[in-house]
């Protein structure tokens, strides 16, 4: 009787095991955040070293914890809000240099991808007391270094804050919406160079440098928004499209003690770019990165604060174009740490504070592909890089002189790294295909583990019941190269079987989409295409990141012809496979990716028999003059360029079946795009499928905007790409 129990527990059991791993993925649970990663929250390293901050949320309260590094427990809490008589709570907290001081924002409103304003408080340490900042929303409000003052901007114009007397000084007056610009970015700047604060402080507290955008000259660019109201809303912003007038930058640099102003003479320049300043090590001498309007001619400038005299310290020139990123440190004699491209691969270079070359740092047919930063008490650098290949990273310390190379990570896959203060630790992220993100804190001085800090083992745990597909690994050779691409099979994959094939990619320059890491989003909702009998892929073709700058650099003029060439040709080789039904290749990309997606399904016709496009760039006349000219030039220098690889120019060759898709108020790609696709499928009298999500920005999101999205996407592809069981239904229906 006992026995009989235990065999029919046994079924039951067995049965519930074999059911569950049946069990398939919904776009709500996609969509809902069911297999969303687990991540470390947002920290912040303490000057010593030993400790970090985290802003917590509990019950509608705001705190800013510390923790131990080395056992991540909590000792202390700076401020929490449920203390603060003043605020119910804040957004964001901004430490001051001596760390005694924290600005705490609220009400907090985004403007546009990286900028925001926001009601501002200081809240001292020492004494415990709250201020408020301004009774304005501000933007980008910075400590002065001894924290007893804070410069901001407001309407375009900055502002400096005493705290001790609450006396406001303004620094600048001419500020006006859609024309005068100081202390913060305009849109382009703000995209493509990917900073907001253009003002500075230097260590002393004297001297503010700061930029000024004149977009007097530019075009505005409106867009209607729908909202809720009875009548619709316009907005108008400053946006330079490819060969339009940019705004006009100057440096300025403003005298704390005397309160003036003097413009910077950079020196006999036209039509240029200011796309970081910096200070050195000396108070008194600011850096300067000013860049041609082609963005393949780069100086490096110091500025004498005390006189305003300019001099070149280093010039770098780029056939094709020269990557703007914040790998720069200057040491205690103001020489400086650089990265480049110009042996053909990013690596690390030392400059002397003269700017004459000292030695290369890191040297080899590999990328560095994240700067850390200079440990100067240990006297080492610590970088990330493919030196394991371009789909994998590993973290590195080395001398500045080239030598003592160390790996500080193991893992084969994606490792990344967020150093202590003083480089005592690092917290690694890990991941890899098989592995969701893994956190670990490690000694930087050998990469020795200390403790492991959070997985995402519960993931993997909920995951066993879907029997999820693998991303497979692997590479494809086409049109001379060994290009990366990654596949997920139906779990079921059957090799005497045809499948119809959905391909992915974005395809921008210097840009990854095949890497040894593990599920995306979007790759959830390949898993459901996967259920559905769907073979999926991803192939990074020339023109993507992180396999040289030849690789790179290859599209320079030509946006959209080797790209779309890649992709075509690796959809003819899968084709050839016999599991892939060549018949049945479909495609889809968001933004740069949608702007592919168009070429392939035009220019392939007879390879690709459905696509969908995102947010695409129609033509790169429509978009933004720093990206597009940084790999196209000028369209009056490179009309051929702009035009041969527009889709809007090939729409007569619409043979397969096209969803065009698009947000409304999509500030960076504009909805103009696509209603110019539109009207030329119109006049060619080619039939389509389009929708607008009213309102909505390049990211298209927004309460269950993209579970309706992704269902309209699931629905057209099943639609359209018809699997081999659909097929032979269809036909036994017949």
């Amino acid at each position: 009787m006992k026995f009989s129990k235990i065999l029919v527990l046994f079924l039951i059991a067995t049965t519930s095991v074999i059911y569950a791993q049946d069990k398939k993925v919904t776009l709500e649970e996609i969509w809902n955040g069911d297999f969303r990663q687990e991540r470390l929250q947002s920290l912040q390293s303490l000057a010593n070293g030993k400790e970090y901050l985290v802003l917590n949320r509990n019950n509608g309260n705001a705190s800013i914890d510390v923790y131990s590094y080395k056992t991540g427990e909590q000792t202390g809490t700076l401020v929490n809000s449920a203390d603060l008589e003043e605020i119910s709570t804040f957004q964001s907290f901004q430490l001051s240099e001596k760390e005694d001081k924290v600005l705490l924002s609220t009400e907090l409103e985004s403007i546009y991808r990286r900028s925001s304003r926001a009601v501002y408080y200081i809240y001292d340490l020492e004494d415990k007391t709250l201020s408020k900042l301004s009774d304005n929303k501000v933007q980008e409000p910075t400590f002065s270094p001894d924290a007893s003052k804070v410069a901001y901007v407001h309407e375009n114009n900055i502002f400096i804050y005493e705290i001790a007397s609450g006396e406001v000084t303004q620094v600048t007056k001419d500020g006006v919406t859609n024309k005068i610009i100081n202390g913060v970015t305009d849109w382009v700047y703000e995209e493509e160079f990917a900073f907001v604060r253009a003002f500075q402080w230097n260590e002393t507290g004297e001297k503010i440098a700061f930029m000024r955008f004149d977009e007097t000259e530019v075009p505005e660019f409106s867009m209607d928004l729908f909202g809720k109201s009875l009548y619709p809303s316009e907005y108008t912003f400053k946006y330079p499209k490819a060969g339009e007038a940019n705004s006009f930058v100057s440096l300025h640099m403003y005298d704390v003690g005397s309160e003036e102003t003097e413009e910077v003479d950079l020196g006999d320049y036209e039509d240029f770019y200011i796309p970081r300043i910096k200070w050195t090590e000396d108070p008194m001498i600011l850096s300067v990165q000013v860049l041609n309007r082609h963005q393949n001619d780069l100086d490096l400038i110091f500025v004498d604060a005390e006189d305003n005299e300019a001099e070149v310290v280093m010039n770098e020139t780029d056939e094709a174009y020269i990557d703007i990123t914040d790998n720069l440190t200057f040491l205690e004699d103001n020489s400086f740490i650089w990265t480049s491209e110009k042996d053909g691969y990013n690596h690390i270079y030392l400059y002397d504070e003269d700017g004459e070359l000292i030695n290369q740092v890191t040297d080899g047919d590999w990328e560095v592909t994240n700067y850390y930063g200079f440990d100067k008490k240990n006297n080492r650098i610590f970088y990330q890089s493919t030196e394991n290949g371009s789909v994998n990273r590993d973290v590195y310390s080395i001398k500045p002189n080239g030598k003592s190379k160390k790996r500080l990570t193991e893992r084969t896959g994606m490792n990344s790294a967020d150093f202590s203060a003083d480089f005592t630790y690092f917290i690694n992220s890990y991941t890899s295909t098989s592995t969701p993100y893994v956190f670990t804190l490690h000694r930087a001085k050998d990469g020795k583990l200390i403790r492991k800090i959070k997985d995402n083992s519960a993931l993997l745990e909920k995951e066993k019941a879907y029997n999820f597909s693998p991303k497979e690994l692997s590479t494809i050779e086409v049109n001379g190269n060994e290009l990366n691409m990654w596949m997920i099979k139906p779990a079921d994959f059957d090799e005497n079987k045809e499948y119809p094939l959905l391909m992915f990619q974005y395809s921008g320059p210097g840009s990854q989409e095949v890497s040894n890491s593990y599920f995306n989003t979007n790759d959830y909702w390949y898993q459901l295409l996967a259920d559905k009998g769907y073979i999926i892929a991803a192939v990074d073709g020339r023109g993507t990141g992180f396999k040289g700058a030849d690789f790179k650099k290859v599209t320079y003029k030509e946006l959209g012809k080797y790209e779309v060439e890649d992709q075509i040709s690796a959809a003819k080789l899968l084709g050839s496979r016999d599991y892939i039904d060549a018949d049945n290749i479909g495609i889809w990309g968001w933004s740069y990716g949608g702007f592919m997606s168009s070429n392939a399904l035009l220019k392939g016709n007879d390879t690709f028999s459905m696509a969908i496009a995102v947010a695409p760039v129609i033509s790169w006349r429509f978009y933004d003059s720093i990206y597009t000219e940084r790999y196209m030039r000028t369209p009056q220098e490179n009309p051929s360029g702009y035009d041969e690889n527009s889709p809007i120019n090939h729409v007569e060759k619409l043979k397969g079946d096209y969803l065009l898709i698009h947000g409304g108020g999509d500030d960076n790609v504009h909805l103009q795009n696509t209603m110019r696709m539109v009207e030329a499928l119109i006049q060619a009298n080619k039939q389509f499928d389009w929708a607008i999500y009213p309102d909505k920005n390049h990211g298209i999101y927004g309460g269950n905007t993209r579970l309706h999205l992704y269902t309209m996407m699931t629905n057209f592809i099943t639609e359209h790409l018809k699997t081999q069981e659909v097929k032979e239904k269809s036909e036994n229906e017949l």
